[in-house]
């Protein structure tokens, strides 16, 4: 690949500059983390007990990465797109070096930890819901009138559980952006596609969306996010009912002489080969939720046999979809690899600063948080919360870290499992709380989850003038989804 080749496909500044780890600016703010972050009697610390020496310093580097996430690509968006990786590794040392050099074992114990047990089965499952979703090229075109535009949103929102709140935008967005070609009136169907598709649609299992199955990797079964499906159901009805309507009144105002002809092109699915490892995928996670073969041990972390199982697994589709799918299928969707190498350095360093704020959560009364551990005591509460930030933040991390601060408050001291067994059953209302916050909120910003921002790029890219970050909004997110989750706060919470 020429270095033109490299600059189109945006693979430039996914390589981090050597000087950037070299600067004086650089050393300085690393040296000051370690002053302010750390009690000079850290060193004594074990993993158990970590959390409640950790003080609330430590979780600047998590602030910093994430509000990085959430702003630099709104006032800085340049230098995000050729630097982002760079900005992530920046927060994920400020962290880990300091916390190395105080806690040692310890600390090299928990960062391993998260990396092997979180971070790559996190990843290996988002990139093999992308690379198999991607193979699959529906073709053709439909005309875009709202009951046909009704229907793949209604389809998007149950193959987000099945495929992915990523897998099923990518395999979407483009088939109902064809169909409405044609129409002046469009932007709202892409919002609502966001709304139903990229988010609320993914509630129903872990493999929808990346906070449940995050909470999936913690204990919670694979079958325990259909208790949250009467919350789900609520919700796709509002939406599906309300943009039924909308997409009615504005199908009227469209003209006439614009409408497609009579016989537009058949519809049909190429890559097709690809459903089989998609049911590969979907196969594997739930095998990984059943079956227990044991654990070994890798550097010092307990791993359970059937997860290695999974995520090699997850590798073979993956690698069978590359294999087995034509060039010519990747190129009708416009698959390239950018938006999962953005996700995959992205959250490695939302993993690695995380660790702090998840040890002082889960520590509860006899950690730094130990106030908010107490003021969050509803489902109303964890609802709010957990959608407000995951609304700006990412709502994976977001998720995690108060299925943690649950934990610490209901069952503080328990081993993880242990609470989890008990959390699943005992606080069914603060777990779907968590559940439906993190998914349901995710669709309020175009920063709430992965898929928001690809949709608007696909759509912008096929001439949709999306609305900016605040006009999305003032203009959809607050008049719609906020009166919904309103009602959701007094029905269910």
């Amino acid at each position: 690949m020429g270095a033109d080749e490299r600059k189109k496909s945006g693979v430039t500044h996914l390589l981090p500059g050597r000087r950037f780890f070299m600067s004086g600016i650089w050393r300085s703010i690393l040296f000051l983390f370690c002053l302010i972050t750390v009690p000079s009697a850290a060193w004594a610390a074990t993993s158990g007990d970590i959390g409640t020496i950790l003080p609330l310093w430590s979780a600047l580097p998590f602030a910093g990465i994430l509000l990085s996430i959430a702003l630099l690509p709104l006032f800085a968006q340049r230098f995000w797109h050729r630097h982002f990786p760079k900005v992530s590794a920046f927060w994920a040392l400020a962290f880990a070096l300091p916390f190395l050099y105080f806690f040692r074992a310890a600390a090299l114990h928990e960062i391993l930890h998260i990396i092997i047990l979180d971070y790559i089965p996190f990843i290996l499952l988002l990139w093999a819901l992308f690379t198999v979703s991607g193979g699959i090229y529906i073709k053709g075109s439909l005309k875009g009138t709202p009951a046909v535009n009704t229907v793949i949103l209604l389809v998007g929102a149950v193959l987000a559980s099945v495929i992915g709140t990523t897998g099923a935008s990518m395999l979407l967005i483009r088939p109902i952006l064809r169909s409405n070609a044609w129409r002046v009136h469009k932007v709202h169907t892409v919002v609502f596609f966001i709304f139903l598709v990229s988010n609320i649609g993914g509630a129903l299992t872990p493999l929808g969306d990346p906070p449940l199955f995050l909470g999936f990797l913690h204990g919670v079964p694979f079958f325990w996010t259909f208790k949250i499906l009467p919350e789900m159901v609520f919700s796709c009805a509002f939406l599906i009912i309300l943009y039924f309507l909308w997409d009615s009144y504005a199908y009227k105002k469209e003209s006439k002489t614009a409408f497609p002809a009579d016989d537009p092109e058949p519809l049909s699915i190429e890559g097709t080969l690809n459903f089989i490892f998609l049911a590969g995928i979907i196969s594997a996670v739930l095998f990984s939720g059943t079956v227990k073969l044991g654990q070994i041990n890798i550097f010092g972390i307990g791993q359970s046999v059937e997860n290695l199982v999974k995520d090699a697994v997850l590798i073979l589709m993956g690698a069978l979809s590359l294999v087995f799918t034509s060039r010519e299928v990747r190129k009708g969707n416009e698959f390239g690899w950018a938006p999962i190498l953005e996700v995959a350095f992205l959250f490695a360093g939302i993993f690695i600063t995380i660790i702090p704020a998840l040890a002082i959560l889960k520590a509860g009364d006899r950690g730094a948080l130990a106030w908010l551990a107490r003021s969050v005591d509803t489902p109303a509460h964890y609802f709010w919360v957990v959608g407000s930030l995951s609304s700006i933040l990412d709502n994976a991390p977001t998720y995690l870290t108060f299925f943690n601060s649950a934990l610490g408050k209901f069952y503080p001291g328990l081993p993880e499992a242990e609470g989890v067994a008990r959390l699943v059953v005992e606080k069914i209302p603060y777990l779907a709380a968590i559940s439906t916050g993190a998914v349901f909120m995710g669709a309020n910003t175009y920063i709430g989850n992965a898929p928001n921002f690809m949709v608007k790029s696909i759509a912008e890219e096929a001439g949709v003038r999306m609305p900016s970050f605040f006009g999305y909004i003032f203009k959809y997110s607050i008049p719609i989804l906020i009166v919904l989750f309103l009602a959701i706060t007094f029905i269910f919470f």
